[in-house]
């Protein structure tokens, strides 16, 4: 048993969290009721955020957030029947806009973003499969917003050392000549990065947790206990129709949205919201060589290897509420206005929609680093920055868990912290 260690979530966080284990020695299986990458880390922009270090919990929302649950093309819905359920969620969120709180929790963003990209980079260099991180920058892009609007953005931005560029509409169209001549500025990011495919990172992660030993198993887990100093995760094989018990010396709980309720069983009230998060993936291959994100529309337009993907929605409404239908116009709509080469496509051309689970905390920051069980471990609540972040909080995890020197301060991302 020495060694062994159990991760709960194949997705981009855990099979990240794995593949670090793995280098310090222990033997890892990681389990999923899904299978590998199939929630969040594969229906993800694909987009390397590292100039996002400002906290959702932004006092600026309050004003715009009617227009925007008013607004049928808006970026922002709370389903009906859920709207109560969510309350306590949002007092806390406003609670993280004051001041105070908004430069710490910024700050500790930023320290997680300034190795974020070298880390995968290295990670996927281990995997044989570089390709999968393209840094090519990205943009921010302005179409009606006055010019004073979007020089305070650029200021704002490059006061916290984000390496940007502020561009005019000439400037940019020399860059992507396929973007709208409605476009008026542009913030250019030039150091972030995209994935061509999102699944196929956590592909290439879990064949090297394979090729070096590791298993990765399809379990429900739904119960944690403790014996004798092991870790018992107890679950449920559908493909079997058995109960499962697993034992390990160690347990990383790297569930996204999931981990919740696994965590309320050992004592922790986290305020993990499941935020409903869409795109659409449309079988045409744009000109665009980077991500193009929309300040008014709110939304994201990705160059893939199977397509074009536009995403770009928060959604309140829960786990277990269906998806909200008609998605889809709204993604073409505001695509179509930004990249006219997609004005021929129709809602009845190829397409894919696809709606997942974003695990959201009202301070923007991570769980990860050990809890109050010193054989119980987690990372997760990556809200719109799993991809990101994957590979950082992975490491950091890895190295927490195997008593070495940790690159940085855990403090501000401790379960503890509520």
């Amino acid at each position: 048993m020495e060694n062994q260690v159990v991760i709960v979530g194949a997705g981009i966080i855990g099979l990240a969290t794995a593949l670090h284990l793995q280098k310090f020695g222990y033997q890892v299986t990681v389990v999923d009721k899904n299978g590998i990458g199939a929630g969040a880390s594969f229906g993800n922009a694909g987009h390397f955020a590292t100039e996002q270090v400002f906290p959702l919990a932004d006092p600026e929302l309050l004003l715009k957030v009617p227009q925007m649950l008013c607004d049928p093309l808006g970026p922002f819905r709370i389903k009906f029947n859920y709207f109560y359920k969510a309350i306590p969620w949002f007092v806390r969120f406003m609670r993280e806009m004051l001041p105070e709180k908004r430069i710490k929790n910024s700050t500790s963003i930023a320290v997680l973003n300034s190795q974020a990209i070298k880390e995968m980079q290295i990670l996927l260099e281990y995997c044989n499969r570089p390709e999968l991180i393209q840094q090519n920058g990205s943009f921010l892009v302005f179409e009606s917003t006055p010019v004073k609007e979007v020089e305070r953005k650029y200021q704002a931005y490059k006061s916290t050392g984000i390496p940007v560029t502020f561009l005019t509409s000439k400037d940019l169209h020399e860059l992507e000549p396929s973007l709208s001549p409605d476009i008026q500025f542009a913030l250019y990011f030039t150091d972030t990065a995209h994935t061509p495919d999102p699944k196929l990172i956590c592909e290439a992660l879990a064949a090297k947790v394979i090729e070096n030993g590791g298993e990765i198993r399809q379990l429900d887990v739904t119960e944690i206990n403790f014996q004798h100093e092991q870790v018992l995760l107890n679950g449920n094989a559908s493909f079997k129709a058995k109960r499962v018990t697993l034992k390990a010396e160690k347990a990383v709980i790297a569930a996204g949205a999931w981990s919740k309720s696994l965590l309320e069983d050992l004592g922790y009230k986290v305020p993990l919201e499941a935020e409903r998060g869409y795109h659409l993936m449309l079988n045409h291959h744009s000109q665009l060589k980077r991500p193009v994100t929309s300040y008014e529309r709110k939304c994201i337009i990705t160059p893939m290897t199977e397509g074009t993907r536009i995403a770009g929605m928060v959604e309140f409404g829960g786990m277990e509420l269906e998806a909200t239908k008609g998605i889809s116009n709204r993604f073409l709509v505001h695509g179509k206005a930004l990249l006219p080469e997609l004005k021929s496509i129709s809602s009845s051309d190829e397409q894919e929609e696809w709606m997942g689970f974003r695990p959201s905390l009202p301070d923007s920051l991570p769980v990860f680093g050990s809890t109050k069980h010193e054989n119980v471990f987690v990372n997760f609540g990556h809200q719109h920055l799993g991809l990101t972040w994957s590979a950082i909080t992975g490491k950091l995890v890895a190295q927490k868990m195997s008593d070495q020197k940790v690159d940085f301060d855990l403090t501000p991302y401790n379960i503890n912290r509520f």
